[in-house]
């Protein structure tokens, strides 16, 4: 049986919190409503929500849930299904469709968010059990993996206009002096960029755009060859 079937998820967590923890009361992730959009507190720590995912990029450990919590009540109201393409988020918005890519064997999946968690040190999202059996993580019980949000919405430009297109991502920076060096870099290289702030709460770069995602992947490499962690987006 794999280990993680046996360690606190984010519904064991929260009853344990609730138990032994008198914090969690009325800032609890469950007092937070559907969306989940209010702060919430667990284990005494609060959590803020994102308002919305757009332009939302991460990276990190991710780990999966299963067995323990099949047919128990998510966070979103709706009952966890081990066998379903859901996750569970600290902070993205209830209805947030991710996806979600193992940077070690270039497998993705494409997950809602309907849960909040996990409550675990240095580990940004739990996949349901079929989630990771697709990502291949199912038996090492976690891997690391990118987090990009899939919701759609405009998206401004640094003066205002709206982009659209796809783009290809080479950097995010929380300083925007730093990100604006990015952009004067690639314009110097013949490319054109763009910078907005985006749901991860960073100054993103991107070049672009391209008319459609082939196109901009086929470039993907000639710009992965200069920053490695380099991926498509679209434009919104």
């Amino acid at each position: 049986m794999n280990i993680l079937a046996r360690r606190p998820g984010p519904a064991l967590i929260i009853l344990l919190c609730a138990a032994l923890v008198a914090g969690c009361g009325r800032g609890s992730w469950r007092k937070g409503g559907v969306p989940g959009s209010k702060p919430y507190t667990v284990m005494g720590k609060t959590y803020y929500p994102l308002k919305s995912a757009h332009g939302f990029v991460e990276e990190g450990t991710a780990s999966w849930y299963g067995p323990g919590f099949h047919g128990k009540t998510t966070a979103s109201g709706e009952r966890y299904n081990q066998n379903g393409m859901t996750a569970a988020h600290k902070i993205l918005p209830l209805g947030t469709t991710v996806r979600v890519t193992h940077l070690g064997n270039g497998k993705s999946v494409i997950v809602a968010v309907n849960d909040r968690g996990p409550f675990v040190a240095n580990r940004v999202i739990d996949l349901s059990r079929r989630a990771a059996e697709r990502l291949g993580i199912l038996a090492r019980g976690t891997a690391r993996v990118r987090v990009q949000s899939l919701d759609v919405v405009p998206r401004l430009r640094d003066d205002g206009g709206v982009e659209g297109d796809f783009y290809i991502q080479v950097g995010a920076f929380a300083h925007k002096d730093k990100a604006r060096k990015l952009v004067n870099t690639l314009t110097r290289s013949g490319h054109k960029g763009r910078l907005f702030f985006g749901g991860n709460r960073l100054w993103n770069v991107q070049a672009g755009p391209w008319p459609n995602s082939e196109k901009a992947r086929q470039m993907l490499g000639e710009f992965q060859a200069l920053y490695p962690r380099a991926f498509v987006v679209g434009g919104g």
